[in-house]
């Protein structure tokens, strides 16, 4: 898989070329570079900020988020202090009032118990505090001993951990307490073992990061999600800007980043209000509903649906990843964009590299590297292919199902699994074309550049990708049988 950042994420010259971009290239300008360095460049700098994050992070959180910001740029000396206060009191925040699903997750499993909601922020606190605790104790253990089999096979063992909580939890031998405590510990602890690796691995290295700090950045404030925007401390360390003008800059393209941010949530928000409201285009599962019920929507409306939905998932995965990576470069850290200009992908495993950056990144470092330097060492294409393949479908499927955990306990695991099939379907799909992409460009076999083969590439990038879609939109409403017979009416096949 390509493994390297996105071009113009490393750098370049945002204002060659054009007189837009030469007018919106203010990080190229000495004048407010220089501003950008003084108390009142940085006080305008944090109210842009959080003006821009408030909206999607909510008041307390998102203040929180931009502040701490701005003040490990402030008082570098106290920088780690600094990020880790801000890390875990923003996941006590974020889980409290809601802004993750956490508590509700908590909540949902003390209803089936028949036991009062109320407990919840109680259960939640007490778990996150438990898993403070058991992390710090983790990595201190890797750190003394990092031939261990914790720091040998962290996320092995940390999935094996996972699916014991959840056969536990899901038996039905557990009832009352004992099964929201399980549960509870669950639904803290599915997040960060996605982070936990990154940090393992750091602490392995010749120059690790101390304990203190990689605390600091575990599933930090900027991006309280399931996927680590920055990767680890080793990472973020990596790409700290050294120098006050090198962060001024980047915390001027952080504001930039938050703005492009803002515009695509406004064109989210402007899509669903022109194509539900005035042009009526269906949701992917009305239009399934409707064929299911003998009513389909004419082929050209189906289409749209789906089109539709694949933009939306776009518009959203950039919108959030350049909020949470613009926050992370008002720290100071010269992070690449998590998403960058996936329309002028022209291969599969370039779109797979543009479209979702550290989402390939954690599968490019927890799931290809382990297999491609452990299997079919004899055979370089089947080798590629298959690391690929283990990266894009079974890394995928694995992050995605956890992903929504809380299915496990609310359906059980059989009913989890069953309603799962239609994502495995397409991760098995999309692994397995941007395997043979990958094998293509490592034999040499790149497209064209004439006007015509690009826009050939295009159509093929974002057909296929739009023709998948309907198998992994998330949506759990629907069979795979199901999503099989709406695809092959849309292509005229009798059903």
């Amino acid at each position: 898989m390509n493994v390297s950042a996105p071009d113009a994420a490393r750098g370049g010259r945002p204002g060659a070329g054009g007189g837009l971009r030469q007018a919106l290239a203010i990080d190229e300008r000495e004048g407010f570079i220089a501003f950008a360095q003084t108390s009142a460049g940085r006080a305008l700098l944090l109210l842009a900020a959080m003006a821009a994050v408030i909206p999607h992070f909510g008041p307390w959180t998102g203040a929180l988020a931009a502040g701490a910001a701005m003040a490990a740029v402030v008082w570098p000396a106290r920088r780690t202090a600094i990020l880790f206060a801000a890390t875990w009191l923003s996941a006590c925040l974020n889980t409290l009032l809601g802004e993750v699903d956490t508590l509700a997750n908590i909540r949902a499993v003390l209803a089936q118990e028949a036991m009062t909601d109320s407990l919840g922020p109680v259960l939640a606190m007490a778990s996150l505090c438990a898993l403070f605790i058991a992390s710090y104790a983790v990595l201190r253990h890797v750190r003394q001993s990092p031939q261990s089999l914790i720091a040998r096979r962290p996320l092995l063992l940390m999935l094996a951990l996972e699916a014991l909580l959840c056969v536990l939890g899901g038996s039905g031998l557990l009832h009352g307490w004992p099964r929201v405590l399980v549960w509870s510990a669950v639904f803290i602890f599915t997040p960060y073992l996605w982070f936990l690796p990154f940090a393992i691995a750091d602490l392995r290295s010749r120059t690790p990061s101390p304990l203190p700090l990689q605390m600091a950045v575990l599933r930090p404030f900027w991006s309280p999600a399931y996927l680590p925007f920055g990767k680890g401390a080793a990472f973020l360390r990596k790409h700290l800007s050294k120098t006050p003008r090198e962060t001024a800059i980047t915390q001027i393209k952080a504001i930039k980043l938050l703005v492009w941010a803002n515009l695509l949530f406004a064109l989210l928000a402007l899509l669903d209000w022109l194509f539900d409201a005035r042009v009526a285009v269906p949701g992917v599962d009305d239009a399934i509903d409707a064929f299911l019920a003998g009513r389909p929507f004419p082929r050209l409306v189906g289409w749209a649906a789906i089109v539709l939905a694949a933009a939306r998932y776009a518009l959203q995965v950039a919108a959030w990843a350049h909020l949470f990576i613009g926050i992370a470069r008002l720290a100071a850290y010269r992070l690449p964009r998590g998403s960058w200009r996936p329309l002028q992908a022209r291969t599969l495993m370039d779109y797979f590299n543009r479209f979702h950056y550290y989402f390939k990144e954690l599968l490019v470092d927890l799931f290809f590297m382990p297999t491609f330097f452990r299997v079919f060492r004899n055979h370089p294409r089947l080798r590629m292919f298959f690391a690929t393949f283990m990266a894009a479908g079974v890394g995928n499927a694995l992050w995605h199902f956890t992903r929504n955990i809380d299915v496990v306990a609310s359906d059980g695991l059989a009913s989890a699994l069953a309603s799962y099939t239609s994502y495995l379907f397409y991760a098995g799909l999309l692994a397995a074309g941007v395997g043979l992409s990958q094998v293509r460009a490592n034999m040499g076999i790149r497209p064209a550049v004439t006007p015509l083969a690009r826009a050939a590439s295009f159509l093929f990038v974002w057909s296929f990708v739009i023709g998948i879609h309907v198998f992994g939109d998330g949506s759990r409403t629907h069979t795979l049988t199901e999503r099989l017979h709406f695809m092959a009416a849309l292509f005229g096949a009798s059903t």
